[in-house]
């Protein structure tokens, strides 16, 4: 059963007017199409939104979580206390000079933006052609595919907080494998906008190298919707080998499946909601910790009450 929230609405609602929406449903916010309801929801459509949000909603010291493409996360049944704010500041700049750049604020889905360079014949982001998710959850999370990452593609990250604007470099992000500063709580902000390393390329050489790698997605991993890989790599081995070595393939509960295809990937076969999702989590945990002694840790986020 949900709790009654605790935050000041009318507060909220004399700051934020029409913007805010309470017990908003935020699966049809989630890639995998699952979770509860916010307490209370606020789209913000440009970085400058985005900053003055989350300023307003820090200086009432309201809680409040980000959410992007909603991917590589898994929201509880119950929702979520407190507020959400939505993302949705997209708006893309390319500079052409000696060395070409694109300047992305952070809630542009990150795909599409990488199939935008490759249009104008530039090299660099071909790696997240099918890295699902904005800019701004690649930065805070070290998104990586096909032998590239943000921590080898950022120039720098705007990111707000509570002492100001600060641009960060990838080594003041304090990269790590799917990690960061930010992602490890070791640095409280929100991010606004990137500028991404880019190259002058041959247009059909690199929108065959994106053909390339979408195939190549398509052959490996299951089409629908998914929360993106579950689990991180142990060092020296695959989450997904040892899933599947442990006959963990096509194993479910309730409506949730661990992928046929790619066992890294836990699927949907009708409606699903996330404690059978979680459940499946700790099974296959459990069983991968008793068969080979490899204690998987979570590359999605559990958001929400649990």
């Amino acid at each position: 059963m949900r709790m009654t929230t605790t935050l000041p609405i009318d507060a909220l609602h004399a700051v934020f007017g029409e913007r805010l929406e309470t017990d908003a449903l935020l699966a049809p916010f989630t890639s995998a199409r699952i979770g509860g309801p916010a307490d209370a929801l606020i789209t913000a459509h440009s970085a400058e939104e985005l900053a003055k949000t989350v300023s307003r909603l820090w200086e009432m010291s309201v809680p409040f979580i980000l959410l992007g493409g909603g991917s590589n996360l898994l929201v509880s049944d119950k929702g979520v206390r407190g507020v959400v704010v939505l993302n949705r500041a997209k708006a893309v700049q390319f500079t052409d000079e000696a060395r070409p750049r694109v300047w992305a604020e952070s809630g542009a889905v990150f795909s599409n933006l990488s199939n935008r360079v490759a249009a104008r014949g530039y090299t660099g982001l071909e790696w997240a052609a099918t890295v699902p998710g904005t800019v701004g959850g690649a930065v805070y999370g070290n998104a990586g595919a096909f032998g590239g990452d943000m921590a080898g593609s950022l120039r720098y990250a705007d990111v707000l907080t509570r002492q100001g604007r600060e641009q960060l470099t990838a080594a003041q992000m304090g990269y790590g494998y799917r990690t960061s500063v930010m992602k490890r709580g070791e640095l409280e902000g929100v991010i606004l906008a990137a500028e991404l390393r880019l190259d002058f390329g041959e247009k059909e050489s690199v929108l065959a190298r994106m053909r390339e790698i979408t195939e190549q997605r398509k052959s490996t991993q299951p089409p629908g919707a998914s929360m993106g890989s579950m689990f991180k790599n142990p060092e020296g081995n695959y989450a997904g080998r040892l899933l599947e070595e442990a006959g963990l393939k096509g194993a479910h509960i309730g409506n949730a499946v661990i992928s046929p295809v790619h066992a890294n990937f836990f699927v949907s076969n009708g409606e699903t909601n996330a404690a059978d999702v979680k459940a499946l989590i700790d099974l296959a945990q459990e069983t991968v910790k008793e068969k080979f002694g490899v204690q998987l840790e979570l590359e999605i986020e559990l958001v929400g009450e649990w």
